[in-house]
Formats: structure tokens, C-alpha cells, sequence
């Protein structure tokens, strides 16, 4: 009970008691300032313009929402990414800030979605969670629209990842995403009757694509209001889901359940996950380009999009958002940039500490990117908290998990994580003129710390040079720079793929070999010996500093659980290719 009391008053803004009791009670909701908004019968049946905003319902087998949404106006000012934006926040009902918590519950009786569009809305997003604060257990999930069956330890978990563990400001807004545990398997077969089957997670994760909003409230008893609205999804999209989120958030909690309703509609009358498309959302259309699974890399220069890649116009769902441009987040770093890469490689810990939860996510996602395309071996979460279920698993005395990326803002993690071989605090460089506005951070000070790498590989102090000076020029150079940071960095990654490639197309049987020896359609074993024989002989095209650098690196990275996976995966590749060549 001491560790436990300990740990919680370490969560900075936020001191949460033991976890009981629900959304009901003694909690403070949002939703006693909502007005009621009670839906026609004809309503119900026809397609209702929001202003040019369309939304279709059809009461034939509904799915109804069995809880409550609490949300509280807000304004945002954020840029989204999209072309043939339209407003519409002047043109719909805006909620009233007085009423009851009852009247809204008839507002969401007249949620009702069709089981097949939710089926259909699936494929891209799960549900929407609304999590408010309850004075009495901390931040609870009160609504899951559509119905979605979620373990109670995973409503605890989305509840706590979708709130920051320490306040940045009194009012505003901010987006950020988490990685928690996917227990659906566990809980396959419970689902509300009035529900749908839980899709099979596709590696055992949920992400959460959260919009936290805090508003000073002189009635309420903290002096303010706090909400999250969270995109649950099985996939890792975070530049698309977090500019979806953060164009549904503000809207969501100026004009309420009818525009999380039509957003649920968008999302179902979208086309399946393609290479390519075209997403409707709230009055925007995004030129979206979707990787064919969660290891392929994505590049503006061979994206699809048949013109030059515009960051204003054209998205790669799959990598780090960039608002605000990367280079800014790590412009303390800039020059380890080389160093942490090969740590990424070689499947080494890393604890990546920020001011804010949008600030962690961000780079952990655009470090996670960098790996592609080697089959991620290792687990990251881009915002993590002491509540997480896995804090016991990932947090101890143990030395770290190998590969294990954590992203965090709570200073308890200095302490209790100070054996870990590498840290990374992510911000702003330290300069006299940016003192007085300067973020306080608990944590550690911006910047690169690690106790036992040293690089093997030279960095680039041109493109380095390039990417310093930019880091003071305007947003849109910014964010070139960021792009042109991470194609050098990924090129890295397919360059050190290059003699690994190289030996393997020697172990793929000969014609003559497939002809002669029954069933010889694999790759040859693996063999470390013949591997270096012909590394040292061909060589790589990464700017080693030394051969004997170059060996060492291999040989480490030869024992990663990457190398193993990746290894799998090509052998996967040339039994399949090789089968249908036999077949045909």
C-alpha cells in the first residue's frame, strides 16, 4: 500500500484514489452543461443536411449506444492536413451549458447504427470513447459509440492513456495516441445484445487517437472541466487518425453526439483500406495513401498519389503526424539522430521522455517508422502512465525488455526506469533568448543520454547542417526538412538490408536444385561463417568507420529478435514465390 500511495503522488496534476465505482454517483460530469436533443420518428429514417453535412439514419436492426457521452464546448485552432475543407461550426446546433446529465442520455437513445455500417466502419476504426474526470476514481470511459465490448481493464486503460499525467495549460487542447493491451480475445464471445463481434486484433494491440480538452468551469469543484474523445483503431495509421481526431474532437464537443454521429456515417460510407483513396470527413476530403501492412515503408517519392507529394494536400497514413515538425521535437538532439537509429536497429531500450503526451507520441511513433521496412520484433507505446496494466511487466528492477520503446512525461520514471542504458528527452535546444518561454520540464532536460553505445556508422554532417539551420526557418521548411531527414534515415535502414539480401539470393535453390531434389523449394540454411565471407568480400554501403565496426554491428544485430523475424519473412517470400513457380 506505501509503493502504491508513492507511485500515485508521483503522477504530477493528478492524484487519483484506488479504482472504484463508475460514471454514475458522485462524479462531475460535462454532460449536466448539454442540452437534450430528441430525434423525430421521421428523423430517424431519412438523410438530414447539417449545413451540407450528410448523415444517414435507418432505424432497421440499430445499434444503440448503451452509455453515456459527457462533452463540454471548447474551441481549437489547429491546421489540418486535406483539401476542399468546409466549416460548418457556425451552421449547427451549438449545446447549451445548463442541463442535466439525464437529458443528454435521450440524445444518445437516438444514436442508432445499422449493424453492417458498423461492420463497415470497423475495418477502419472500432469506436469513439468519451472519458471524463470523476472526482472520486480519476478519468472514466462513460460512452463507446458504436457499442464495443471493452474488458474493464481496457476501459481503465483507454481512460487514464487518454488524459495527460500532467497539466501544460488551463484551457486548451491537445492530440495525442497510446498503445494498450487488446484483451477482445480473452472476451471474444461477450458482446452487448444489441452489439457486433469484436474484430480480431491484428498484433494484439488497441490504438488510441485521443483529444483532450480542459476549459475553466467556476461551478465545477476543480475549477475546470476535462474530457478526452478517443479513436479506437487496430490499425497503426497515426498521421491519418490523429488529423481526424483532431478535426472530429472540437466539433464533437461544441455541437455533441449529432456530429460523432455523422462522423461514424463518413467513416462507414468509406471504401475498404486500399493502396490509394479518397476519405469524406466532416466536410474535408484527404488524399490518403494506406501501406499494404504494418512493416512497409512509405515514401513521398514513390507514393502513389500520380503528382508531387504536398504535405498540405496528400497523407501517408503510416508515419509520425507533422504538426509540429519533427526537427522541432528533436532539435536537442539532432546530432545523435545517427546514434539512436543504429540503438533502434540493433533492438536496444529506449526511454523517451516529454513535456506533454503530444510530445511523446509524436516521436515515438516517428522513431517506430524509422525500422521499416524490418518486421517490428519489439514493443513501443508512444504515451505510457503508471496506471498502465503493463507497468508491473515493463517497469522493474529487470533490465529493460529488449527494443522496447516508452514514451513518458512523468518525472517518477526518471527514477524507477535509471538503469536503462539510453534515454532521450525530447524538445527544444536550450538558448539564452527561449528562457522565458521556455516549457518547464519535471523530467529530464532535452537531449541524448546513453551509458554504453558507441556509433559504428558516420553521420551525414551535410544533410546535418542542412537540418540545423532549418530548424529556425519557416513551418513549411520545417517540415521539408523533416521528410528529407526521414528518407535518410530510412534509406539507412534498406542499406543495412543490402548484404543480408545479397547472401540470401545465394541460398535460393538453382532451377536444377527445385528439379533434382524433392521438395527444395526454401531458402538453404542460414549461415553466419558464409554470411561474413561474403560481407567482408562485398562490403556494405553504409559509412562504416572501420571493418572490424562493421562485423561487430552484424554480428549484434544477428542476434536481435528482429533478425529472426525478418529472416522468417524471407523465407515466407521465396517459399511462396518458389510454390507458384513449381504450380505453374
Amino acid at each position: 500500500m506505501e509503493a502504491t500511495r508513492d507511485m500515485e503522488e508521483q503522477d504530477i496534476g493528478l492524484l487519483y484514489p484506488s479504482r472504484s465505482g463508475s460514471c454514475t454517483g458522485s462524479t462531475e460530469t460535462i454532460a449536466s452543461r448539454l442540452s437534450s436533443r430528441q430525434p423525430s420518428p421521421i428523423e430517424s429514417h431519412v438523410l438530414i443536411h447539417h449545413d451540407g453535412i450528410e448523415s444517414f439514419q435507418d432505424s432497421s436492426s440499430p445499434l444503440k449506444s448503451p452509455s453515456l457521452s459527457n462533452v463540454q464546448d471548447t474551441h481549437f485552432g489547429l491546421r489540418l492536413v486535406g483539401q476542399n475543407t468546409v466549416t460548418r461550426s457556425r451552421t449547427l446546433p451549438h449545446l447549451a451549458k445548463s442541463d442535466t446529465a439525464l437529458h443528454l442520455s435521450s440524445e444518445l437513445a437516438g444514436f442508432e447504427f445499422e449493424r453492417d455500417r458498423a461492420l463497415r466502419m470497423s475495418q477502419w476504426i472500432l469506436a469513439f470513447a468519451v472519458v471524463n474526470f470523476d472526482l472520486d476514481v480519476g478519468p472514466v470511459v462513460c460512452g463507446v459509440h458504436p457499442p464495443l465490448y471493452l474488458a474493464p481493464a481496457e476501459k481503465e486503460n483507454i481512460a487514464f492513456s487518454s488524459f495527460p499525467d500532467s497539466l501544460q495549460f488551463e484551457q486548451g487542447s491537445e492530440v495525442h495516441s497510446f498503445r494498450i493491451q487488446d484483451l477482445g480475445v480473452s472476451h471474444k464471445h461477450i458482446v452487448l445484445g444489441h452489439g457486433i463481434n469484436r474484430p480480431d486484433s491484428i498484433d494484439g494491440y488497441l490504438y488510441g487517437y485521443s483529444h483532450f480538452s480542459q476549459r475553466r468551469d467556476n461551478t465545477s469543484k476543480r475549477g475546470y472541466q476535462q474530457t478526452s474523445l478517443v479513436l479506437l483503431s487496430h490499425l497503426q495509421y497515426p498521421a491519418l487518425f490523429t488529423i481526424l481526431i483532431m478535426k472530429l474532437g472540437p466539433l464533437f464537443l461544441t455541437h455533441g453526439v449529432p456530429m460523432l454521429e455523422t462522423a461514424c456515417h463518413n467513416i462507414a460510407n468509406c471504401p475498404s483500406p486500399g493502396l490509394t483513396t479518397e476519405l469524406g470527413f466532416l466536410g474535408s476530403v484527404l488524399h490518403v495513401e494506406l501501406p499494404m501492412n504494418a512493416d512497409i515503408q512509405q515514401l513521398t517519392e514513390t507514393a502513389s498519389f500520380h503528382e508531387k507529394f504536398d504535405p498540405t494536400l496528400h497523407l501517408l497514413s503510416s508515419i509520425a503526424p507533422l504538426d509540429p515538425p519533427p526537427i522541432s521535437i528533436f532539435e536537442a538532439s539532432l546530432s545523435h539522430l545517427w546514434s539512436i537509429w543504429e540503438c533502434l536497429i540493433l533492438c536496444e531500450p529506449i526511454l523517451v521522455f516529454g513535456s506533454s503526451p503530444a510530445a511523446t507520441s509524436q516521436a515515438v511513433w516517428w522513431l517506430r517508422d524509422l525500422l521499416r521496412p524490418i518486421p517490428l520484433a519489439n514493443d513501443f507505446r508512444p504515451y505510457f502512465t503508471i496506471h498502465d496494466k503493463d507497468h508491473a511487466l515493463l517497469i522493474n528492477k529487470l533490465p529493460p525488455k529488449s527494443g522496447l520503446i516508452l514514451g513518458v512525461t512523468n518525472p517518477f520514471f526518471q527514477k524507477s526506469c535509471a538503469h536503462w542504458p539510453h534515454v532521450l528527452s525530447v524538445g527544444l535546444k536550450a538558448s539564452p533568448r527561449r528562457q522565458g518561454n521556455a516549457t518547464i520540464m519535471a523530467g529530464p532536460p532535452p537531449g541524448w543520454c546513453t551509458r554504453t553505445h558507441r556509433r559504428y556508422i558516420s553521420k551525414d554532417r551535410q544533410i546535418l547542417s542542412v537540418i540545423e539551420k532549418a530548424c529556425h526557418a519557416s513551418v513549411q521548411h520545417r517540415i521539408q526538412a523533416s521528410l528529407d531527414l526521414r528518407r535518410h534515415l530510412s534509406s539507412r535502414t534498406n542499406a543495412m538490408l543490402v548484404p543480408l539480401n545479397r547472401y540470401l539470393n545465394t541460398l535460393i535453390p538453382s532451377p536444377t536444385e527445385r528439379a533434382t531434389v524433392s521438395g527444395c523449394q526454401r531458402l538453404k540454411p542460414f549461415s553466419t561463417a558464409d554470411f561474413f565471407s561474403s560481407l567482408k568480400a562485398n562490403g556494405s554501403p553504409l559509412p562504416f568507420k572501420s571493418a572490424t565496426k562493421r562485423r561487430e554491428f552484424y554480428e549484434r544485430w544477428l542476434k536481435t529478435p528482429a533478425f529472426g523475424l525478418w529472416l522468417a519473412q524471407q523465407e515466407e517470400i521465396v517459399h511462396r514465390t518458389l510454390q507458384d513457380k513449381w504450380a505453374g
